[in-house]
């Protein structure tokens, strides 16, 4: 009986060892699999961070014919944007401005701006002007001796473009001619935009992708009122979403670009915070539409402070003299909400370094994806700002420390706004360019999906080419 127990003992020692050195194969075997997993994932963050998204930097001489964009940790060399744009008949673009094609068999629809450029309009009408620069750019980009780096460039084979521009002057068109003469049924500006969707919707590049390449310029909120709807499916450069309802016009497919400012920069800016004496400043119209509502109401909350500018101004009787001087010696300037979300008066105050408060909870500003607002502006919920004391107790309790390191970001940032022709590196026209680039991937991928059945039914409900290649089992 001893004899058995103490095999039995023995037996049960051996089986608890197999199941021990079992358990420890397995652990091994297993950890082994997590580490080869975490491996191969861990390769795959390093190719993500291998290719980081594009920021800005200027372009050096020598590379003056390529766009070269890089961040803090690595360099990207990327091509220029390829655009090809339709030789439209003038009275869609220069021809707005007063200039005539010559006559004859060689003619251009386009001036020859080595040797003249067709003047745009002064005041307001300089806000929304980014079609001229815009389209003045890629003109200018056929020369190959153009002085400065290239963001786009001029295509001539539509097929290698990666988008098509519509060289539409569509806010000048607003502005000069949205009014019916007495010896018209329409306006001018409303014929125009008729002409405008029969010609695109006929052109060979707008079926081939549904619009989806195409880019329009809307920028006034009350240009393209006609077009918009049926156009909504090409890239929209806006001002702001504010008369547009989301399925024609979306942060997701269009871009919002900067007003050109209307005050004086200020060059050569010595002042600080001491040398301001006006602590917030606003000169503008004061009763607006819809979401214009605040400014009166601040009007009314503000008026009785002392270090605080509140009035109504406009750009007649030296206006713009007036809110230049003014902006430069203001510490904080209020950018509110008008009849849309959006207002000169913030790239006004980018352009005086008076620190930005911004109140429009709707509104989308430029180039947001790659530039940090929050560095250099104050944002107030227009809730809070309607409460009492709330604004001004805000803005005073911000210290001096803190008001200059946004000055300084201020003067930091604002070449991103300054218009120029020709272009300068990573100024307003060459950051609209970018911000359009970087919507391409999006644009082609909507392409693609629109294409996913184009190889079973036709539009016409006929059989494609390749229909009968397809069993009828996949119907």
């Amino acid at each position: 009986m001893a004899m058995v127990e103490k095999n039995s003992s023995a037996i049960g020692y051996v089986a608890r060892n197999l199941l021990l050195s079992l358990f420890i194969v397995t652990t091994i075997l297993f950890a082994l699999s997590c580490y080869f997993v975490l491996r191969s994932t861990a390769h795959n963050r390093f190719l993500s961070s291998t290719f980081p998204s594009k920021s800005f930097v200027d372009v050096k001489p020598e590379k003056a014919n390529c766009r070269c964009v890089k961040d803090e940790k690595s360099s990207v060399i990327t091509a220029p944007l390829k655009v090809y744009m339709y030789n439209m008949d003038p009275e869609f673009h220069f021809g707005l401005l007063d200039w005539k094609k010559k006559e004859g068999s060689d003619s251009s629809v386009w001036p020859d701006i080595q040797k003249y450029i067709p003047p745009y309009p002064g005041g307001l009408n300089l806000q929304h002007s980014i079609e001229y620069w815009l389209t003045l750019d890629l003109l200018a980009s056929e020369y190959e001796n153009a002085p400065r780096g290239v963001a786009a460039k001029r295509v001539y084979n539509s097929s290698e473009a990666d988008v098509i521009f519509v060289p539409f002057f569509s806010s000048l068109s607003y502005n000069r001619f949205s009014k019916v003469n007495p010896h018209q049924k329409t306006s001018r500006n409303k014929d125009l935009q008729g002409k405008l969707v029969m010609f695109l919707t006929a052109q060979e590049e707008w079926k081939r992708s549904g619009g989806r390449d195409h880019v329009v310029l809307a920028h006034h909120p009350n240009s393209m009122l006609d077009a918009r709807n049926k156009l909504f499916p090409a890239m929209f450069i806006l001002s702001d979403f504010g008369r547009y309802p989301p399925t024609v016009a979306n942060v997701e497919k269009d871009v919002i670009a900067p007003y050109k400012h209307v005050i004086k920069a200020y060059e050569n800016d010595t002042s600080g915070f001491d040398s301001r004496p006006i602590l917030l400043y606003f000169q503008g119209a004061i009763y607006r539409k819809d979401g214009g509502f605040v400014r009166q109401e601040l009007f009314y909350l503000l008026q009785d402070e002392k270090d605080v500018h509140f009035s109504f101004g406009s750009v007649r009787n030296g206006g713009i003299n007036k809110a230049s001087q003014g902006m430069h010696n203001s510490k904080f300037c209020l950018n509110i909400a008008g009849d849309t979300p959006s207002s000169n008066r913030l790239f006004d105050a980018i352009a005086s370094h008076c620190v930005p408060v911004i109140i429009s909870d709707d509104i989308e500003l430029p180039f947001e994806d790659v530039i940090d607002y929050s560095e250099f502006s104050v944002f107030v919920r227009t809730s809070d700002a309607l409460k009492e004391n709330f604004l001004v107790n805000l803005i005073r309790g911000i210290t001096k420390e803190e008001w200059t390191r946004m000055w300084n970001r201020l003067k930091e940032v604002e070449k991103y706004y300054e218009f120029h022709f020709p272009s300068k590196v990573d100024d307003a026209v060459q950051m609209i360019w970018q911000a359009i680039a970087r919507k391409v991937p999006g644009v082609k991928m909507r392409i693609h999906k629109s294409r996913r059945y184009s190889g079973s039914v036709s539009e016409t409900g006929k059989e494609s080419r390749w229909s009968s290649l397809i069993p009828r089992t996949f119907w």
